[in-house]
């Protein structure tokens, strides 16, 4: 894959408008991520917008929930034709199962390829102190990642979502084929916001990431585009 190929690029915005606005913007950005905010305020209705104009789409809802309820969403969401799906690896095994066999009879059902589910690990917006003192997790923050990684793998999903800081040791473990997605990326001349968790982009794909999400070093800088190859020629020297 090209530098462009590796960046996801959020739809951080509240309106169809304002995201159809983002992607007539940069042309470039081949992989998109659909959030939260975005699908619930406008439903899904960007979705169709990207796959016309043959855009990947990274569908990052983080499914948490029993497993019929979780299967039902992930059977649902393959129906659009995105391409990776966000669960919370925390919902255990059994609901992580169920989401990778709905997904793929879903996608089966509306004749698409069936999406990758990606497992979240750890959210870039925690660190260890979040971790012990708040959720009661007495483990290592690195180490408690690595397990969800290995639960989603062994479950049968495609891949996991960590942050940079965590990816070398989850590639090492899970292997080459595992999927490592990792949002929190942050060149060096952007504001670290509110990732606790950071790597530069090309520090990020030197340890392993096979996507990285970034969003406000490019969607809220000055001239997006600019920002946008300035990364892309960063990855250039890793690739």
């Amino acid at each position: 894959m090209s530098p462009a190929d590796r960046i996801i690029v959020p739809l951080d915005v509240s309106s169809e408008r304002e995201a159809i606005a983002l992607i007539d913007r940069l042309p470039q950005v081949s992989f998109w991520k659909v959030g939260l905010e975005l699908f619930v305020s406008s439903g899904s209705g960007i979705l169709t917008v990207l796959k016309e104009r043959q855009k990947q789409i990274f569908l990052d809802l983080k499914f948490h929930d029993i497993p019929n309820t979780v299967a039902g969403a992930c059977r649902a969401a393959a129906s659009y034709g995105v391409d990776l799906v966000t669960i919370h690896a925390t919902a255990g095994s059994e609901a992580l199962k169920a989401a990778q066999a709905a997904a793929l009879e879903g996608a089966i059902a509306a004749s698409h390829t069936p999406p990758k589910l990606v497992a979240i690990t750890v959210l870039t917006s925690l660190n260890l102190r979040s971790l012990a003192f708040e959720l009661k997790i007495p483990l290592e923050l690195t180490d408690y990642a690595l397990q969800m990684a290995l639960l989603a793998q062994e479950s049968g999903l495609a891949g996991a979502v960590c942050s940079p800081q965590e990816v070398e040791q989850l590639r090492q473990t899970c292997g080459d084929r595992f999927l490592l997605v990792c949002p929190g990326v942050r060149p060096t001349w952007a504001e670290a916001g509110d990732q606790r968790r950071s790597l530069t982009p090309a520090a990020a794909l030197k340890a392993g990431a096979n996507y990285l999400v970034i969003g406000r070093p490019i969607t809220a800088a000055e001239d997006p585009v600019i920002a946008f190859e300035r990364i892309c020629d960063e990855l250039a020297t890793v690739l």
